[in-house]
């Protein structure tokens, strides 16, 4: 079996990992957090650079990458999951 890093963990404090190369449902993403390696099972098709929930995240949870909010979730993202316009939507700005 393939142990290659195939996605990656951008800020510790992120809930999504970005696939670094197309995924398929059931198979497993590999990414480095500080020195380890750890891996997660995905549950849907995961286009390459997009992302996968590491967690589950609840409806109206904040979705973070970079270590910045990119969105919520507008509905509950299992673990493993495609991350995308279909799941979560931007931050709405303070007026």
């Amino acid at each position: 079996m393939d142990k290659k890093i195939n996605a990656i963990l951008i800020h510790n404090n992120d809930n999504v990992i970005t696939a670094i190369e197309s995924l398929r449902s059931g198979s497993v993403a590999r990414y480095q957090k500080d020195r380890e390696i750890m891996e997660i099972v995905v549950t849907d098709e995961i286009p390459k650079f997009h992302k996968i929930a590491l967690f589950d995240i609840k409806e109206s949870a904040p979705v973070y990458k970079y270590g910045q909010l990119i969105g919520e979730a507008i509905k509950v993202i299992s673990k493993g999951s495609h991350v995308h316009d279909h799941n979560i939507e931007s931050p709405k700005r303070k007026s």
